[in-house]
């Protein structure tokens, strides 16, 4: 039996676990949250090297994109080299395949079509694919990397300002502990409702749920939510708030979707490779093999 753990710097409450079947071939899929603790992190995936077929990184990115550029995470790089002989994987590479295709598979959908509507992307850098996507689809979009990275009152409408600001800050932001720029640990139970205006202009809402779920106002109602990584009790939540719909674009299993993370180790799995040795095309070979779909939820009907 094949096995991926997803090591995360996220709340342990949310850790689950699977036996699934992916093409004929049987996986248990685990996430592990270590509440914030980086060395706890870091010895977790350790001892799991050599064990398992693939670790994900959660909570936490090996690098962040801006065009053409990657700004490397110093903190995540010290966590992947803890793993001695296991292939590490931040989710990356699913970011531009299978979140791109998802936004341009959702635009065909008259349910759907992003052409002239409101789009609030809350973290560009950590999700470049899909930033580029909405932008190709012909959102109007802001970009609220300045806005809940950074804490500065300042909306980005362009991709071209988006790289110029990771520019500017990505560089020193990279060398500083992940928790100065991302919610870890309990922060990721906590909503501070920063700049809901652009929450309540948006008609929809995309990217890292944890981004989402901190910053997002008492209100979502009548709004489209596009992320992954979410429970039951994140569904719960939503629906409260009266979000209209929910898009996942990772497959749900038993009830929980998991970060890109832990399906790009099933792809790098299933592929044999080690994942420098991954292209684009070899995630979308396999994309075509597994047929993931993205999951669409209205949440507005009981």
């Amino acid at each position: 039996m094949k096995r991926v753990v997803s090591v995360s710097l996220g709340s342990s409450t949310r850790d689950h676990a699977v036996v699934v079947d992916i093409c004929g071939q049987p996986f248990t899929i685990e996430r592990r949250g270590t509440d914030g603790d980086v060395t706890r992190a870091k010895e977790l995936i350790a001892g799991l090297s050599g064990q398992v077929d693939a670790i994900g990184l959660g909570g936490i990115d090996l690098y962040l994109i801006a065009g053409k550029r990657r700004y490397a995470i110093r903190q995540a790089r010290a966590l992947a080299d803890a793993a001695r002989t296991t292939p590490v994987v931040d989710g990356s590479g699913l970011k531009n395949t299978l979140e791109r295709r998802t936004i341009l598979q959702l635009n065909d959908d008259p349910q759907f079509r992003f052409a002239g509507r409101e789009v609030l992307i809350v973290s560009a850098v950590d999700r470049f694919g899909m930033a580029e996507a909405f932008v190709e689809s012909g959102a109007k979009v802001v970009f609220g990397d300045l806005l809940f990275g950074v804490g500065m009152p300042i909306p980005l409408r362009t991709l071209r300002s988006v790289e110029v600001a990771a520019a500017m800050f990505l560089p020193l932001l990279c060398r500083m502990p992940i928790s100065v720029i991302y919610p870890t640990g309990d922060k990721q139970q906590e909503t501070i409702s920063r700049f809901s205006k652009y929450f309540r202009e948006a008609e929809v809402i995309a990217g890292d749920y944890h981004f989402i779920r901190r910053n997002m106002p008492d209100s979502l109602e009548g709004k489209t939510i596009v992320t992954n990584t979410t429970t039951r009790q994140d569904v719960e939540e939503l629906r409260k708030r009266k979000a209209r719909c929910l898009v996942t674009t990772t497959p749900e299993f038993q009830g929980r979707s998991f970060g890109t993370n832990v399906m790009e180790g099933v792809i790098v799995t299933l592929a044999g490779k080690a994942p420098e040795d991954m292209r684009p095309d070899d995630y979308i070979y396999w994309l075509k093999q597994l047929d993931w779909q993205p999951r669409i939820e209205n949440l507005d009907r009981e």
